[in-house]
């Protein structure tokens, strides 16, 4: 446990926080780890704190909010109805301020393809893709990009739903996978090369974690449960390109609109060149994931953590 204590001044001017975790996307699981773990930091902390599961079985959720007696929420929800605005939106009516990014950005955020073709609107790199519906020519995607491929929903996390696809049978395989989850679909070009991942705080970059992982991505198992995923802080960049990367990240980040905490990842294809793959304003917060990581070889303690992104809760209109 985290001997990091805030001041009394501190947590008077906080309030009483509501940490508003679990929801009913797909990531329901992750959210409720995440935020019993935020949860704890922050209560560690001396913080006047406690979770509402906004979907409670049999729950209302914007009863629950017009119910509770809160003066700023920690938002910890993952996936559709949390991460996308919706729930910032809902908060912004209620005038109380909260963590992350505001509306617009979280709407962008959680949107894969527009966040895509925002980023190359801007001159940013992105994977080539294409969007897939159910009158696609996917013959024709697999001519015009080749293989591999990533399928991926466009508005889900956690790597849910996502196929890496080697040949047109599995390519239509990998569409009707992913189309369970969502009516929007995308097929990216398969980068190979390493995987960079950058969390961001206050608008600075916490040390960069170089993923490595057995499977044939990092897939939701390769994040969440498996024990053979290897997050390594050794870059193997140089400083020039290790700059490169913090910048990149950080402008993809501030384009999209994100404030508060974040994080994107990327990587870097054979030619050298590192490619944006998406940004996520409300990153997991469990055992397994990245932004503690990356705080943890910073030098901050969880408890530190979970503060300093408490400390950035305001109302999108203030932004």
């Amino acid at each position: 446990m985290s001997d990091y204590k805030i001041t009394a001044a501190e947590a008077q001017e906080f309030g009483r926080v509501a940490v508003l975790l679990g929801g009913d996307s797909a990531e329901r699981s992750i959210s409720l780890r995440s935020g019993a773990e935020v949860l704890k930091g922050l209560c560690n902390a001396g913080v006047d704190a406690f979770a509402i599961d906004l979907c409670a079985e049999g729950a209302d959720p914007v009863a629950q909010l017009l119910a509770a007696e809160f003066d700023r929420a920690f938002l910890i929800l993952h996936g559709r109805g949390g991460e996308d605005g919706t729930l910032q939106g809902l908060l912004e009516m209620l005038k109380k301020p909260y963590t992350g990014s505001g509306v617009a950005a979280s709407a962008l955020g959680m949107d894969k393809l527009r966040c895509k073709q925002l980023w190359m609107g801007a001159g940013f790199p992105t994977p080539a893709f294409a969007e897939l519906r159910p009158e696609t020519d996917l013959a024709e995607v697999a001519r015009t990009l080749g293989f591999p491929l990533m399928v991926k929903p466009v508005h889900e996390g956690s790597s849910i739903g996502m196929s890496r696809v080697l040949d047109l049978d599995q390519l239509k395989a990998a569409y009707a996978e992913a189309a369970r989850y969502d009516h929007q679909v995308i097929a990216e070009q398969w980068i190979q090369g390493a995987e960079y991942t950058l969390a961001i705080l206050n608008d600075q970059a916490l040390p960069v974690i170089r993923l490595e992982t057995t499977h044939d991505f990092y897939d939701f198992n390769a994040k969440y449960e498996a024990n053979d995923t290897r997050y390594l802080f050794d870059h193997q960049l140089s400083e020039a390109r290790y700059d490169a990367l913090k910048t990149l990240a950080l402008r993809a980040f501030q384009a999209v609109g994100c404030r508060g905490w974040g994080r994107v990842d990327l990587m870097m294809d054979s030619q050298g060149n590192f490619q944006l793959l998406e940004v996520n304003t409300l990153p997991g917060m469990t055992d397994h994931s990245l932004v503690p990581m990356a705080a943890r070889e910073a030098g901050m303690s969880f408890a530190e953590l979970v503060v300093s992104i408490l400390r950035t809760a305001r109302r999108d209109r203030e932004a």
